[in-house]
């Protein structure tokens, strides 16, 4: 019997890079910002104008994606997903010159029982070939054949329209 296809993002879904542009914030302009701040935005919409394109540049520089911190859980469910679903993890890795290798890195770091032939690094998700996506940008389920599951994130609190789910064990009720 074929294993159905689970397809997961990693920013803001495996990986906390929200932690790295407020760390990365406050090193730079000595300002702390709060999660609270960002409910139903991006970083780069809370700062001052003067600093909307340093926070833009962020994910464009060398260690940006280096080492972020694991979502809560994500191991462990994402372990016990893989013993009944063929699991690939979809990364828009191509959008930022030097994530590649860091995201390539920290999936055999964090998640060394997905084999690196599951990896996707691609650009536009419409490539995909899966029965689910896990994602928390609406956007890549508009031209995914199959079904979009919303991971909730500050950003994307607003959204409406696809199933959600707003943590790990959420994914684990849904699909174990």
């Amino acid at each position: 019997m074929t294993k159905q296809r689970i397809a997961i993002d990693m920013d803001e879904v495996m990986a906390d890079p929200v932690s790295r542009f407020l760390e990365w914030y406050e090193r730079d302009h000595g300002i702390a910002l709060k999660l609270d701040q960002l409910h139903g935005k991006k970083v780069y919409q809370i700062v001052s104008e003067e600093h909307r394109e340093i926070v833009l540049r962020y994910p464009h520089e060398v260690n940006f994606f280096k080492d972020l911190k694991v979502m809560a859980d994500s191991q462990e469910v994402i372990r016990r997903l893989s013993e009944k679903y063929e699991i690939f993890v979809a990364s828009a890795a191509m959008e930022f010159q030097h994530s590649l290798f860091d995201k390539h890195v920290w999936l055999q770091t964090h998640f060394d029982f997905i084999p690196w032939k599951n990896y996707v690094f691609c650009g536009a998700k419409t490539i995909i070939h899966a029965d689910f996506l896990i994602d928390d940008h609406a956007y890549n389920f508009q031209d995914f054949t199959g079904e979009g599951i919303l991971f909730t994130a500050l950003h994307n609190v607003h959204e409406t329209g696809y199933r959600r789910v707003n943590n790990w064990r959420e994914v684990a009720e849904l699909f174990l």
